[in-house]
């Protein structure tokens, strides 16, 4: 178990009031953290000494609040991908194409859970690992990852991702896809555009092309899952090597998929955060020889 240590002054708008409406009102603190931290003895203190939620605090007093992160039995196992930003709320991955980010009944001690669990755990951080907003096993790219339970309430959809995606076909100018996607059988992961779907809007920008295909610089407004693939592949034009949604793998042996920016608020301290991960070699070879669009 691991031990986040989170230190508050608090305001004068908040003189008098009790310390649970601190946590929910300035901390944003959600009612189920602060269940958990009413349950968990000496976890809340004002000037050094414990406190309960429905007692008063005054201006100027300092709130610790001590976030226990219980292990996350993942077995540590693997080798840390590159590291975009880390600090002790968050830990931001480039993510290889290939690997898959949680733990499934295909994929036991081979996923980026696995790894991040290996590295926290030589850090003293062991079990520590939330990914908000996973990518596909194939996708490469920027994974945000939560350290403890408080920075993940507070970042989801508190952030923005921009993608990198080769569609085969030609785009110019910039659009946006709004078509709901449905799952057609609720034991295969496959999605498609249909009535009756849950809602989906993606926003893309044509950046480069070779007259076949086309660069895209991709905004998935909504999360769902295979988004990119499904909204392209809806318009007769699916990602490249993207064989599940109708991709040709002749260039590339995945969908043409990249997590190309990330950028957020960072959750306890609000300092701004935009970080970017390369295209891969393969995604680079793809787009050799295109040419820039206006």
């Amino acid at each position: 178990m691991i031990e986040r240590r989170l230190v508050y002054t608090v305001p004068p708008e908040y003189d008098g009031r009790r310390l649970l409406a601190f946590l929910r009102g300035a901390l944003n603190m959600s009612a189920r953290s602060v269940t958990k931290l009413r349950h968990d003895p000496g976890s809340l203190l004002l000037d050094g000494r414990p406190i309960r939620t429905v007692d008063p605090v005054r201006a100027g007093n300092v709130v610790t609040v001590l976030l226990h992160e219980p292990e996350s039995g993942v077995d540590a196992a693997g080798e840390m991908p590159e590291i975009l930003y880390e600090d002790d709320d968050l830990l931001v991955i480039n993510k290889p194409a290939g690997l898959a980010v949680h733990p499934t009944h295909n994929h036991q001690g081979d996923t980026l859970a696995n790894a991040a669990a290996a590295y926290l755990a030589v850090k003293g951080k062991a079990g520590a690992f939330r990914a908000v907003g996973r990518l596909d096993k194939q996708t490469s790219g920027i994974v945000l990852c939560a350290l403890h339970r408080h920075s993940a309430s507070l970042m989801t959809g508190a952030y923005q991702k921009t993608y990198l995606a080769v569609a085969e076909g030609l785009f110019t100018g910039s659009g946006e896809i709004d078509r709901p996607i449905v799952r057609p059988d609720p034991m295969k992961t496959l999605r498609w555009v249909g009535e009756g779907g849950d809602p989906a809007l993606t926003r893309w920008q044509a950046l480069k092309t070779d007259g076949v295909r086309t660069l895209l610089s991709v905004r998935p407004v909504t999360g769902r899952t295979h988004q990119i693939r499904v909204h392209f592949a809806s318009l007769g034009a699916p990602l490249a090597g993207d064989a599940m949604y109708g991709g040709h793998t002749d260039l590339i042996g995945r969908a043409a998929l990249h997590c190309y920016t990330l950028r957020l608020a960072h959750p306890i301290t609000g300092a701004a955060l935009e970080l970017t991960a390369p295209p891969p070699p393969d995604l680079l070879r793809l787009t050799e020889g295109m040419r820039d669009l206006d």
